[in-house]
């Protein structure tokens, strides 16, 4: 007779590492999605039993293998789910599946031993706790990138439209142009709804904005727009540079008292894209820079932070923004991504 050794007994060889990875990634959705009868499946080859059964809260079983008496399953899975606790009816053992100290539902196998199910609940419990917790990750996520759409400064608006009806009398075609750039730079930072875009549209944006911002600041803002024509097609997180342009205006340029330039370069360095939003403003210390990024500053930078966020979660802790300032002496604030990326795509 072969005797089945517990799954946290055996060798961690390279099959059972990548058995125990693809059922969590196919109970990322959760008891409901639908990878569940493969994860089913992968579970009752891993752990060696004749018969294994996932459910949700209600009480409906996917199953691998034969589970025997149907009567005898629904009596232990209709207990477990009431009472939350483990049951046993002769060959038939389920335990409550309890993600984040909430029932989740339950894990039903036929013909094993008592440590053989708790190991196989271990293993689902932590799939599903890592699938809510990427979930609300991604959520938070969204939820930031809503806000930096919603945050289009009323002080920005009220002056671009009150420049334009300056100029509809004195200047209609020049009124009539910056009314159309407005609208583009409206509908770019609240209307669009996917994750990434490429260079070429980021910086379409950041000419928009900045036509509407010299327009409002007259000879007190300057500018410098170059990119190179072999990074135009490199996808990257959608308003990626438009909030560091936007922040070198309102944080560097609009506080001095004469006349400032805002530089915006892209170029290709290697397998790398890199831009660079850079202006001769006020400037400040780099242990505020440092705080904006980290999170620890409130009110002005929740752009950056944001963008700083979103490219780490895409390209990895090596990646986000670099911020070179110092009082009186302007910002630098330099983005670098791969020029391909896996999964980056617009």
């Amino acid at each position: 007779m072969t005797q089945r050794v517990p799954w946290r007994s055996r060798p961690a060889s390279a099959g059972v590492l990548a058995a125990a990875r693809r059922i969590t990634e196919d109970l990322m959705d959760g008891l409901s999605g639908t990878r569940v009868r493969r994860a089913a499946h992968a579970l009752r080859r891993l752990f060696d039993v004749p018969a294994l059964g996932v459910s949700d809260l209600s009480g409906a079983l996917v199953w691998s293998g034969r589970p025997g008496a149907d009567d005898v399953v629904t009596q232990v899975l209709d207990e477990v789910l009431h009472t939350e606790e483990p049951a046993t009816r002769g060959e038939v053992a389920a335990v409550p599946l309890h993600v984040h100290d909430e029932l989740a539902g339950a894990l039903v196998l036929v013909g094993t031993k008592g440590a053989v199910l708790r190991q196989a609940a271990d293993l689902v419990v932590q799939a599903l706790e890592r699938g809510r917790l990427e979930a609300s990750a991604d959520q938070a996520a969204q939820a930031e990138l809503r806000a930096l759409r919603a945050e289009m400064s009323p002080h920005f608006v009220y002056n671009a439209l009150t420049v334009i009806a300056s100029l509809v009398r004195s200047e209609p075609d020049r009124a009539r142009d910056l009314m159309l750039d407005f609208a583009d730079y409206t509908r770019y930072s609240l209307a669009r709804h996917g994750e990434y875009t490429v260079v070429a549209e980021e910086f379409r944006a950041v000419e928009t904005y900045l036509a509407l911002q010299r327009a409002v600041l007259g000879d007190r803002l300057k500018v410098q727009v170059r990119v190179a024509p072999e990074v135009l097609a490199v996808a990257v997180p959608y308003l990626v540079l438009e909030p560091l342009v936007e922040n070198a205006i309102r944080h560097g340029i609009e506080p001095r008292s004469e006349a400032g330039l805002v530089q915006v370069h892209g170029q290709a360095e290697g397998n790398d894209c890199v831009l660079t939003v850079e202006d001769d403003g006020v400037g400040m210390p780099p242990t505020r820079a440092a705080d904006i990024l980290a999170g620890r500053a409130t009110g002005a930078g929740l752009g950056l932070a944001n963008v700083d966020r979103r490219l780490r979660d895409v390209y990895g802790a090596w990646y986000g923004l670099t911020v070179e300032t110092e009082v009186g002496a302007g910002t630098r604030v330099i983005v670098r991504v791969p020029r391909f990326q896996p999964g980056v795509l617009p």
